[in-house]
């Protein structure tokens, strides 16, 4: 039996006060949702392990089958692989966002949402400045999407045992106090805080006064001022899907630390025109792109980070807003395909973890999970949510425990 894992990125919540204590998905309209967990059934999947960073990374490895602690590097390395940088075992990576601070603080993680266009003309600056006076420790800048870039530290001089501070969970707090720091004495980590540091001091001077930013600024627009390194690594040791559980795959995603789990996965990666990551993005062209991957893949995993973005915004009506859009405009009309085509396909929906309006960051709380798989009979829960779930006959899932119910297998 083929499989659908749709995944609403930092879809859910804890409750939120200017809701009388309910969670966003317990207010937003998605029937669709609510039909996979009502014709399903459904549970809680601990996505974060114990002691483990509460990133993205971690918890789509677990949602794909995966034990974080035996293959999780980093989301840099990950994303290495989406983008087509070859990475050599020493090497080091490094996810680098652009962020704006202002008054010394962190005041958004993706310097407000930079364009594609904007941000490649400012990492080719800094490429140009900071990557060619230092042979004995040479590094290289690639551009990504919108503010998410990677810096490359190569030859094996540097070490991942460097403590960084993810933008995205400490909006509002001090920008200096949050610069990289050894997690080890060793050499080669105190060389890769102290390069760090000094990329971090150079980068502001070139970008204060860089055309990009100076054109930002006379709109109205938070200029990208800063540099943030963080999510060390090296290339990961990952099996394919093919080998742990017998199945082809195919994976959809805006976001690039995804596609680059599914090339690490063996997976066919999708990219679907009009996939941005926000709010705007293609929702139907994902939703079309699964059902056509559907033809020749046993499994596809379309991932939506939109209700993530919208939490780290902290915008309740907006995380409301995409969470309906992710039911409308993809849930139903992957359910709509799969009626058509008569298929016996399973599909489940959850988040990868919760990512809560009211503090912006991410969290380690088990996620909601729904499973709609031919041939079951249902469990009592008749809609979706933290709450609803919790009466649900998967119970409380772990380790690869959610794969294998989805795929069938023991």
């Amino acid at each position: 039996m083929k499989s659908v894992i749709i995944v609403g990125d930092g879809m859910s919540d804890h409750p939120v006060a200017a809701l009388d204590g309910k969670t966003p998905l317990e207010v937003a309209k998605k029937p669709h949702i609510d039909r996979v967990a009502r014709e399903g059934r459904t549970g809680l999947f601990t996505t974060i392990p114990e002691g483990m960073s509460k990133g993205s990374a971690v918890a789509n490895l677990s949602v794909m089958g995966y034990d974080p602690r035996q293959c999780y590097q980093g989301r840099a390395v990950l994303e290495a692989a989406s983008m087509g940088v070859t990475l050599a075992p020493e090497d080091v990576a490094f996810r680098c966002n652009l962020v704006c601070v202002d008054d010394g603080k962190i005041k958004n993680h993706s310097a407000g949402h930079i364009g594609t266009d904007e941000a490649a003309e400012l990492i080719k600056a800094l490429s140009r400045a900071l990557t060619n006076d230092d042979d004995d420790r040479p590094i290289s800048l690639h551009a990504g999407v919108s503010y998410r870039h990677l810096l490359v530290f190569r030859g094996g001089w540097a070490s991942p045992e460097v403590i960084c501070a993810p933008p995205h969970d400490h909006v509002g707090e001090g920008a200096v106090d949050l610069l990289p720091g050894a997690r080890v004495d060793d050499p080669a980590a105190r060389a890769t805080v102290e390069k760090l540091v000094d990329l971090h001091t150079r980068a502001r001077d070139v970008l204060r006064d860089h055309p990009v930013n100076q054109t930002r600024l006379a709109a109205g627009k938070d200029p990208a001022n800063w540099v943030w390194t963080w999510s060390p690594g090296r290339r990961p040791k990952m099996e394919t899907l093919q080998k742990l559980y017998g199945v082809s795959g195919a994976v959809i995603s805006a976001v690039d630390l995804v596609m680059g789990l599914g090339y690490y996965a063996g997976m066919e990666m999708i990219r679907v025109p009009g996939a941005t990551g926000l709010e705007d993005t293609n929702y139907e062209g994902k939703a079309l792109g699964c059902l056509e991957a559907l033809k020749e893949h046993d499994l596809v995993y379309v991932h939506v980070e939109a209700t993530d973005e919208a939490g780290h915004s902290r915008d309740l009506e907006q995380k409301i807003r995409c969470i309906e859009h992710l039911d409308n405009r993809l849930v139903r009309i992957i359910l709509d395909g799969i009626e058509q085509r008569g298929e016996e396909i399973c599909v489940a929906v959850l988040p990868d973890h919760p990512t809560p309006v009211e503090s912006g960051a991410h969290a380690t709380d088990p996620v909601p999970v729904a499973i709609m798989r031919p041939g079951w009979t249902p469990d009592p829960v008749q809609g979706y949510d933290e709450q609803q779930v919790t009466a649900g006959e998967l119970g409380m899932l772990e380790g690869a425990r959610f794969m294998k119910t989805v795929l069938g297998v023991d």
